[in-house]
């Protein structure tokens, strides 16, 4: 199962104890792109190294975004969880850690890396190497990233 959050809240409440990078600013980052944040895959431990599974659930995710007009994803991943996505999140898919938090709404001591990606950087640097992950990912979407690109680039 997938969650999608449209316009989740980019402050945070003091006790989710939020750390950011430095150069980050949530009010930045809201007047520079619309936000959904995108988690739990509630894949079963057994399944949650085999990246299949959430190539397949990523594109229909990414379809409904882009077509609502939101341009960035938001989402955490423990640090420390045998099972984290972290790796897969930014070496293939492009996100960038903007952040640390300690608390959430999964009662879990590990802490939060807070991620983002900006969909349009991430489609072009995957589309530019036109692998197996570029043609899963963006099968029912090339068509509305292209045309968005075009348009960015004009």
């Amino acid at each position: 199962m997938l969650r999608l959050w449209y316009d989740p809240p980019l402050d945070s409440p003091p006790e989710l104890k939020v750390a950011l990078r430095q150069d980050i600013d949530f009010s930045k980052m809201r007047e520079n792109g619309k936000f959904a944040e995108i988690g739990r895959f509630m894949i079963l431990p057994g399944y949650r190294r085999n990246i299949r599974i959430a190539i397949k659930l990523m594109p229909m995710a990414i379809k409904e975004v882009v077509e609502r007009d939101y341009t960035h994803f938001l989402t955490d991943v423990f640090e420390g969880d045998p099972h984290s996505p972290l790796q897969f999140h930014t070496r293939i898919l492009g996100f960038e850690v903007i952040g640390t938090h300690l608390h959430g709404e999964l009662n879990c001591s590990l802490t939060r890396i807070i991620l983002t990606l900006d969909i349009l950087k991430a489609y072009k640097r995957i589309k530019d190497r036109r692998n197996k992950i570029y043609r899963m990912l963006s099968s029912n979407v090339r068509t509305i990233l292209d045309n968005k690109l075009a348009a960015v680039t004009e």
